[in-house]
């Protein structure tokens, strides 16, 4: 019997069949509820829904009916509905549609405007009757409330048994589980890489330097595998950078049990859906902390100065120093501005980047600029003063650092032979399957035995690259060189000027006495003040001479040009040249003096030549008295009209001018054709 509610319009369009489930893990595993959710189809026929009209939306399966994010099928349905297309809607129950409010509320709503049915285990409801609209909604609040109440006490129940440390999630690897307890992996070559890590950033003091280190010791790195046919076995392969840091972050190393590391929280995405996410909680956030929970590979100090470093290491913040990087500014990470208090960057100026300088920009996105510098004049003044204040290194510092060294080349050792040992136990493996197996069936003996022989020949590659590793990089040190190292170590300025020193090397000894170091700029007096501030608190200041601009560098002192006006009074300038190159005096660029120099110098200070004797007069002032240019008067000159005379060839003539010589000349220039063309030429 047809239901009253049912009318023929409603005959006349789709039965949508929508089904959900909210993981995964229920579609795989409770089927029934699966099945149950398909057979609404038979029931839609009992109803006289014919087949061809009936529409099953089953592609929302393992999906969360929280919001509407990746239930494409919820979409459609909601669209159909809206255009009229829909006469049912069919489902196990209303929290397969929707459990949010929003999206229950907006379904209902469209249904009522379309008159569309709404059918559930309950029975049907007609959303565009008061009492039936009443009732639903009902149910979606239910729904929500009951997902708000499931949530609440399944987290609950987690965090119960967190605050007891029995809680178990994924271990990062080198850590497994052995019954109810954490314990370090027994593989010995998983220990052995993950401590390997943690004593190369101990060394390297960044997480880049330790992937490399890792890279060019040809050393490999485990992860576990999640999920298919490889769940649970690990896979080795190169080390990456975002593993080293999640190895540095995680405190489970350090034997603490950690829950509350992260948080969802949820957002809203550029196509404006809501979506979540997790963020990771600062540390002081995270809500159970239990020290000592279970072994570790570092101690919870330990853990703590590796977060402190790689906070340190940043480059995209205003913490000092930063880690220790190649290149020749010894001060790098150290300076800071006395001005705007920020870093100081390095940069690389002249001739291809080969002179570093010292730059502060107040903001990358301000024009402002405080000032720059070169580098060598700050790094030497620093150098001086740390070889000044740090005594001579012991001998039993230099045994300690030793013995490091030599520790570190062991260990590395250690994870080869590890590495050659598994490699040996997968050829012994292989060689006992095969010989397990039946010789007549050769399909299944030919692919054991081409195992058998891939694994012995990797056995023997990893001894011919740990034969090279041991040739190339091992550190074999002889008691002489052990003495030389020792006698290096009672002498730290040694130590620090040795060619075998790297920058990066030096900069770390400096990082380890210097905190940081404020510059102050001082464009009055041409110094800088470096405030140090050492590691044990206690500050230093130094002044430095900024280095002049090259104008001022080869700009002549007040001294000199005051002996080039001495010299000039009796000498000429070739004469000022030879004696200056006599006495061993050079230019302001370093070269020897010429003729050329001379007279520059004489013209930029204006400093006059050597003086006439009473009654000469100089050519210049010969044109000045009587209005003639310096043509004329070397023609008086050339034909003895006047007296003239020179000291050496090439310098100035003195002439004589007595009072008849006086009143010749000036009867000439009065009488003179070409002066005055208007009166007649006439000769002298």
């Amino acid at each position: 019997m047809l239901n009253p509610k049912i009318a023929d319009h409603h005959l006349a369009r789709q039965a949508c069949i929508y089904i959900r489930q909210s993981t995964p893990a229920q579609v795989r595993f409770n089927q029934e509820s699966t099945e149950r959710q398909y057979n609404l189809a038979n029931h839609a026929k009992s109803l006289g829904w014919i087949p061809e009209q009936i529409r099953i939306l089953d592609g929302d399966l393992a999906q969360s009916g929280e919001l509407t994010t990746k239930r494409d099928d919820f979409k459609t349905l909601v669209s159909d509905v809206a255009m009229g297309q829909v006469g049912a809607i069919f489902s196990l129950e209303a929290s397969r549609l929707a459990r949010s409010n929003k999206d229950w509320h907006r379904l209902l709503e469209l249904c009522a405007i379309t008159k569309t049915l709404v059918f559930d285990g309950d029975g049907c409801y007609d959303p565009s009757d008061f009492n039936d609209s009443l009732v639903l909604g009902m149910k979606g609040t239910f729904a929500q409330a009951e997902l708000h109440i499931i949530r609440a006490r399944l987290h609950g129940g987690k965090l119960n048994k967190a605050q007891k440390g029995a809680l178990r999630f994924a271990l990062p690897v080198g850590l497994v589980f052995d019954g109810d307890n954490i314990v370090l992996d027994p593989d010995q070559e998983v220990q052995g890489a993950v401590r390997t890590l943690f004593e190369l950033f101990e060394q390297e003091s960044s997480a880049y330097r330790v992937v490399q280190r890792f890279h060019h010791l040809g050393l490999l790195f485990p992860r576990r595998s999640y999920g298919g046919a490889w769940n649970g076995k690990l896979v080795w392969g190169r080390l990456t950078h975002s593993r080293v840091i999640g190895v540095l972050a995680n405190p489970s190393y350090a034997g603490t049990y950690v829950f509350g590391r992260y948080q969802s929280c949820k957002k809203l995405n550029p196509a404006g859906e809501i979506c979540t996410q997790s963020r990771q909680l600062p540390q002081d956030q995270w809500r159970i902390v239990i020290p000592d929970h279970h072994p570790g590979y570092i101690t919870r100090d330990q853990f703590l100065a590796n977060r402190k470093r790689l906070a340190a290491n940043r480059t995209n913040s205003e913490i000092l120093a930063g880690p220790a990087r190649e290149g020749h500014c010894l001060l790098q990470g150290l300076l800071l501005c006395g001005s705007c208090g920020r870093r100081l960057s390095v940069c690389y100026a002249g001739n291809g980047g080969i002179y570093p300088i010292y730059d502060c920009t107040s903001r990358k996105e301000s024009t402002h600029h405080c000032f720059s510098t070169p580098a060598k004049p700050l790094d030497d003044a620093i150098v001086q003063r740390v070889l000044a204040a740090v005594t001579p290194v012991t001998i039993k510092l230099a045994l300690e650092a030793l013995n490091n060294l030599e520790a570190g080349d062991k260990a590395i050792s250690a994870q080869w032979g590890r590495r050659i040992e598994r490699a040996r136990y997968d050829a012994d493996l292989s060689e006992r399957r095969y010989e397990e197996a039946d010789p007549s069936n050769r399909l299944v003996a030919t692919t054991l035995e081409k195992r058998w022989n891939d694994a012995m020949q990797r056995v023997v590659e990893l001894e011919v690259e740990f034969a090279n590793f041991q040739r190339q990089t091992m550190r074999v040190l002889t008691p002489e060189q052990k003495q030389q190292i020792l006698q290096l170590g009672k002498d730290f300025p040694r130590l620090w000027k040795a060619p075998t020193t790297s920058s990066c090397d030096r900069k770390r000894m400096l990082r380890l006495l210097i905190r940081d170091i404020t510059v102050v700029n001082d464009p009055d007096s041409k110094l800088l003040h470096l405030q140090v501030r050492w590691q044990g608190g206690a500050t230093d200041t130094i002044e430095v001479h900024r280095r002049p601009k090259r104008a001022d560098a080869i700009r002549y002192s007040d001294m000199f040009v005051a002996k080039i006006h001495a010299m000039a009074e009796k000498y000429d300038d070739q004469e000022i040249a030879d004696q200056l190159n006599a006495q061993a005096l050079t230019s302001s660029t370093g070269k020897p003096f010429t003729l050329s120099m001379v007279r520059w110098i004489r013209f930029k200070h204006r400093i006059p030549g050597p003086s006439l004797s009473p009654g000469t007069l100089t050519a210049n002032q010969i044109c000045e008295r009587y209005g003639v240019s310096r043509w004329v008067v070397h023609y008086w000159i050339e034909h003895g009209i006047v007296s003239a005379a020179q000291r050496k060839p090439n310098t100035p003539y003195a002439i004589t001018i007595d009072d008849a010589t006086d009143r010749r000349l000036r009867e000439w220039v009065a009488n003179s054709g070409h002066l005055h063309p208007s009166s007649p030429t006439r000769a002298v």
